[in-house]
């Protein structure tokens, strides 16, 4: 534990910032399930409202930092593949 007054508001901030990137990572987790679960049930529609709000928050994610930019561009390709084999 520190003993340096600086040190302990530094972890402080350090840990909430962590706690908001888990949020973020796990409702983009989320979202992508919804896809997957929309795509698996042939709502294309539904597919497809639900793409936009997840490339959002990927987007929203890296401009943060919390995700690498290849991270997300593969997320959104695989994603956009998944809803476009849709008929």
């Amino acid at each position: 534990m520190a003993n340096i007054k600086s040190q302990i508001k530094r972890n402080k901030t350090n840990e909430k910032a962590r706690q908001a990137n888990v949020a973020l990572k796990s409702s983009y987790k989320t979202s992508a399930k919804a896809i997957a679960a929309a795509v698996a049930a042939g709502d294309k529609e539904k597919a497809l409202s639900l793409l936009s709000l997840t490339f959002k928050k990927l987007d929203k994610g890296q401009a943060k930092g919390v995700f690498h930019k290849n991270f997300v561009a593969r997320h959104k390709s695989a994603l956009s593949k998944q809803v476009n084999a849709l008929a």
